[in-house]
């Protein structure tokens, strides 16, 4: 991979990391346009998705102080918030460890990915419709379960991880910024969480995946801010369903030159 490779990767990692267009699709795809997959691009995709994880903090560090505060002075309310977002992720983690070979290789199924393209488009597009009658301000425990659930399920390649949890948080009934915040924290806990069982690939790396590694993370960094920033805004003015239509031209155009 040369250097020009990782920072238009890391550049379509955080720019579709936070839009419901799946950043894990998009990689695939672009990897695919590039010449394929190259050994260790699961390391290289983990460490942009940590590259965008920071994204996240920093875009709600007021709100994870607030967490941090609340937890260590007992609030009640701020515990049940935490619980929540722990149970969320219970789904990712079994999922993860239980299939990592199996989820590795699906990066390299270009056909897989764009069907869940498609699949991601009807996903999302059912928010049109769910969006406006969500109003609750946090999920109930099954409702963070069920959204746990969705983003398991994103993690195959092609289906969007904000799409499906954020879609999932409207229907049961989560308002769109509160749904967005939690879909947002929880991803914090499972990003980390697969950083962590990369962390033997990354100490047998050598210099140059390591240089890609910092150029594709400080891409996907700058580019998952700004994406953040618009994809709320986005939600909060109910623009959020539109993607659907990017997500099928997206999806069928790849199929198209995939099968041609």
């Amino acid at each position: 991979m040369d250097p020009i490779e990782a920072f238009v990767l890391g550049l379509v990692q955080g720019f579709t990391e936070f839009f419901p267009v799946s950043s894990s699709g998009h990689l695939s795809i672009f990897q695919a346009l590039f010449g394929g997959r190259e050994e260790g691009g699961l390391l290289f995709e983990v460490g942009l998705h940590v590259a965008t994880l920071f994204a996240i903090a920093f875009f709600y560090r007021v709100r994870i102080a607030e967490l941090v505060a609340g937890f260590f002075k007992r609030d009640v309310e701020t515990l049940e918030y935490i619980g929540k977002l722990a149970v969320a992720t219970l789904p990712a983690v079994v999922i993860g460890l239980g299939a990592k070979d199996f989820i590795e290789a699906q990066f390299s199924n270009p056909v897989l990915v764009g069907i869940a393209l498609l699949v991601t488009g009807c996903i999302v597009m059912s928010t049109r419709w769910t969006a406006p009658k969500a109003v609750a301000l946090m999920p109930t425990w099954g409702a963070a379960l069920l959204i746990g659930c969705a983003q398991a399920f994103a993690i195959l390649p092609g289906i969007s991880r904000s799409g499906s949890t954020v879609a999932m948080a409207l229907l049961l009934g989560v308002a769109p910024l509160a749904a967005a915040e939690f879909a947002f924290l929880m991803g914090i806990i499972a990003i980390a969480g697969a950083a962590v069982l990369m962390i033997p690939d990354l100490q047998g790396a050598d210099t140059a995946a390591l240089a890609d590694l910092a150029i594709g993370g400080a891409s996907a960094l700058i580019s998952g801010l700004v994406a953040i920033w618009l994809f709320v805004r986005m939600l909060d003015r109910s623009l959020f369903h539109h993607w659907a239509w990017y997500c099928w031209a997206a999806g069928g155009a790849f199929l198209l030159w995939t099968l041609a």
